[in-house]
């Protein structure tokens, strides 16, 4: 007997127009991301299936848990490109950062210490889920006197910035580039996240799209959501992605 009940069918995930995931935490062991290669490259294959031809991981540098610089970064890096080559996976791998904005990250600023980009003087920060720093401006102001692009991770995340939506035009307005995460277009982080990546998607303040995957049940999310590509077109209707020239 057939059941009255139909199991709702899940559209097609296809990220091909994205091309380019410039936001993840792929590499082994240095983050809360992937523990080692074998889970790195069964993120690579899942992401790859959805149709993604290219990755700029970026691993958190956020001094008081993850500790990473440049040389930790390179080194996770090579590890991850000699399995990728063992595995006969062809895909190009990039490293930047994914910078919290704290005193290490001030220091690094104020001493001149070369950044990782994510393209020419492109740069992702982040800050707290809690609270904005109080000198937010100031340092996203200096990243620009030091030449740098700053690149908003997540902006939809800080769900604070539901009561104070005058934030982003701050920031906009300083020159930021904004950078959604797909899985809030899934609804993976709950509503009000939900909500201001739609408010963000309409005033067509999003740049970049990323993953930001960190783990299986990531992936999980992306390859099942039934909501994904209706907000991936939406994102795109705006004509501002830059993806596809990373």
């Amino acid at each position: 007997m057939f059941s009255i009940f139909k199991k709702k069918s899940v559209p097609k995930i296809d990220l091909s127009a994205i091309g380019t995931d410039m936001h993840s935490h792929l590499l082994p062991g240095i983050d809360d991301g992937s523990p080692d290669e074998a889970v790195s490259l069964t993120l690579i294959r899942g992401l790859q299936q959805l149709g993604y031809r290219q990755f700029i991981t970026t691993p958190h540098i956020m001094w008081d848990v993850h500790k990473n610089n440049p040389t930790i970064i390179n080194g996770a890096k090579e590890r991850l490109e000699k399995a990728i080559r063992q595995d006969a996976i062809d895909v190009p791998l990039r490293a930047a950062a994914e910078y919290y904005l704290d005193d290490h990250f001030d220091g690094l600023l104020s001493q001149g210490i070369p950044l990782l980009t994510i393209k020419d003087n492109w740069v992702l920060v982040e800050f707290s889920f809690v609270a904005p720093p109080r000198n937010l401006k100031d340092m996203l102001f200096e990243m620009q006197i030091k030449g740098y692009k700053p690149i908003l991770a997540h902006p939809e995340r800080y769900n604070y910035i539901i009561s104070q939506k005058n934030l982003y035009d701050e920031l906009k307005e300083l020159g930021c580039y904004f950078q959604l995460n797909l899985l809030s277009l899934t609804g993976y982080y709950g509503k009000v996240t939900s909500e201001l990546a739609n408010y963000l998607i309409k005033k067509k303040y999003i740049d970049l799209l990323g993953t930001d995957l960190h783990h299986e049940r990531h992936l999980e999310a992306l390859s099942t959501s039934p909501h994904l590509m209706n907000g991936v077109k939406a994102v795109f209707d705006s004509g501002n992605i830059l993806n596809s020239s990373l």
